[in-house]
C-alpha cells in the first residue's frame, strides 16, 4: 500500500460552507465591464450570456468561481470584456437575486430585464389567462368519439 502524502480526501476539497456571501457590498460595473444575463450553460466552465448592450457573448467562468459559485440560466452576472475579442467575455461576479433587484432599482439594469426570482416570482405575470390549460368539449363532441 502506498503511503498517503496528500492533505486529505474529497471532503477536504468540499470545504466548509463559508458564510461570507450573506451580506456583501454591492459591486457596480467599471470601464471594461458589463452586466449580462445568462442564456444557457454550455459546460466546461462556459456559458452564453446576453449583455445589457445587446451583444450575445460566450463567457468563461474564472477559476476562482469554478465549482464554488453555481451559475444557472437567467442569473445576472458581471462580465469583463476582452479588448481583443468582442464576442467573448470572462465572468467576474454572480449577483444574488436580492442584489440583482437592487441593481434594477438603481437603474443599472434596464426595466426590460426579467429577473429569475424563483417559482413565486414567475407565476404572477403568467396567470393572466387562467383556465387556458384545459380544453372544454361540448357533449356532442364527446358522443362523436
Amino acid at each position: 500500500m502506498p503511503k498517503n502524502k496528500g492533505k486529505g480526501g474529497k471532503n477536504r476539497k468540499r470545504g466548509k460552507n463559508e458564510a461570507d456571501d450573506e451580506k456583501r457590498e454591492l459591486v457596480f460595473k467599471e470601464d471594461g465591464q458589463e452586466y449580462a444575463q445568462v442564456q444557457r450553460m454550455l459546460g466546461n466552465g462556459r456559458c452564453e450570456a446576453t449583455c445589457i448592450d445587446g451583444t450575445k457573448r460566450l463567457c468563461h467562468i474564472r477559476g476562482k468561481m469554478h465549482k464554488k459559485v453555481w451559475i444557472a440560466a437567467g442569473d445576472i452576472i458581471l462580465v469583463g470584456l476582452r479588448d481583443y475579442q468582442d464576442d467573448k467575455a470572462d465572468v467576474i461576479l454572480k449577483y444574488m437575486p436580492d442584489e440583482a433587484r437592487l441593481l434594477k432599482a438603481y437603474g443599472e439594469l434596464p426595466d426590460s430585464t426579467r429577473l429569475n426570482e424563483g417559482i413565486a416570482g414567475g407565476l404572477d405575470e403568467e396567470d393572466d389567462g387562467a383556465g387556458d390549460d384545459y380544453i372544454e368539449f361540448e357533449d356532442e363532441d364527446i358522443d362523436k368519439i
